[in-house]
């Protein structure tokens, strides 16, 4: 008998619920295949500090994975592989293991190091043949990178933003937009006792999905998302109108942390990652207190944050992860690689990993939101697949 083929999984950037659901869809699905199926801890740190001729620490970047000790993973959010936003093609020279070889760092016009020679030297020392990235648009963009060098790439998309471009739906926004849309209901009981303007900021950097569609969903007043610059002047008005109309006398707003003022530019800060993002959030307290200057009603600001992504998925996430992790490997089992897992109008598919990198992801403004007056507006439902578009 042949040795048995093994791949690779990781997963980077943050977490998101959904994460161990696929991994285990995947590992269940490898075993049908003979299949061995290796863990990468953190992401592509992990492989960036694996030594390919010292493997004596190597129980500390990855780990075997078996049907039995993925059993449970599938209950609890979370990456029992642990994340992190590395980004090989893009190192500063003092954050690069010594035992890289020069060879191996090749300088860019940024002043950065190039270390893809050595993540495809460390794969390949692993006598792993293909791998499994569950990531964004970051993580994917060096998935395509690997492809483009020749090795056996498929890609998984997970996002709270569903930003990934290519495909309609990512692991982890479902839940995201459950969460948030349990935690503006339970937010009406305060702001309706103090007559208060509730002011949510959600994540979404690019794509306001999140803020646009937990609006929808918990039918709040108004919503921001990043595509539309907003008149805050504008924006008071309404929101003091809308309080004025409720029986209870209070209002709410979606927000995006990626949202920005007519004029202005979005809100970020601390230094850029690797991938060249700085921090967003912050955008909500300061429309909270622009609203308040401006009408003087008391302001009820809450930044949903690392909630969103926390804990275990809903049913929805956790079909399209397990869907995801089997139609992950039975393209790598069959040789279809160079491609990210996607759904389309509903539909499950594969897309060509280059996708990724072609374009941004954003909100279908004309056919889901009214700019004028801040508010999801579906204009014409029938025909229209299960996520709208």
């Amino acid at each position: 008998m042949g040795e048995k083929r093994r791949i690779g999984i990781l997963t980077g950037g943050g977490d998101v619920p959904g994460l161990n659901v696929a991994i285990k869809a995947v590992v269940s699905q490898a075993n049908n295949y003979d299949i061995q199926v290796v863990g990468i801890r953190r992401g592509w740190l992990g492989l960036l500090c694996v030594n390919p001729d010292d493997k004596s620490a190597i129980d500390d970047y990855t780990m075997n994975l078996t049907v039995e000790n993925v059993r449970t993973i599938d209950r609890t959010g979370g990456t029992i592989l642990h994340t992190a936003r590395t980004n090989p093609s893009n190192m500063p020279k003092d954050e690069i293991p010594d035992y890289v070889r020069q060879e191996d760092q090749e300088a860019t016009p940024k002043g950065t190091f190039d270390c893809t020679r050595h993540i495809l030297r460390v794969l390949d020392s692993l006598n792993i043949e293909a791998i499994i990235p569950i990531g964004g648009d970051d993580t994917l963009s060096f998935a395509r990178r690997l492809h483009q060098e020749g090795f056996q790439v498929v890609a998984i998309p997970k996002t709270m933003d569903n930003d990934v471009f290519g495909t309609d739906f990512c692991i982890g926004f479902s839940t995201a937009v459950t969460r948030s849309v349990d935690a503006i209901n339970a937010l009406r009981t305060t702001a309706g006792s103090h007559e208060r303007i509730g002011v949510v900021e959600l994540f979404g950097r690019n794509s306001g999905e999140t803020s646009l569609f937990a609006a929808y969903l918990a039918d709040v007043d108004r919503a921001v998302i990043s595509e539309i610059p907003f008149d805050i002047e504008r924006l008071s008005r309404f929101l003091v109108e809308d309080r004025r109309r409720n029986p209870s006398h209070y209002a709410i707003l979606t927000i995006s942390e990626g949202a920005y003022f007519k004029g202005g530019t979005i809100l970020e800060s601390g230094e850029a990652d690797a991938y060249g993002h700085r921090k967003l959030g912050g955008i909500g307290a300061v429309v909270a207190q622009e609203i308040r200057k401006r009408t003087g009603v008391n302001i009820i600001y809450q930044q949903l944050a690392y909630i969103m992504r926390s804990g275990t998925p809903d049913s929805l996430d956790r079909m399209v992860a397990v869907s995801y992790g089997n139609l992950a490997l039975n393209q790598i089992a069959l040789g279809h690689t160079g491609r990210m897992v996607a759904l389309q109008q509903g539909i499950y598919t594969t897309v060509p990993i280059e996708l990724v990198t072609a374009a941004k992801k954003h909100v279908d403004v004309t056919a889901l939101y009214d700019p004028e007056n801040y508010q999801p507006k579906v204009r014409n439902m029938l025909g229209k697949p299960m996520f709208l578009y």
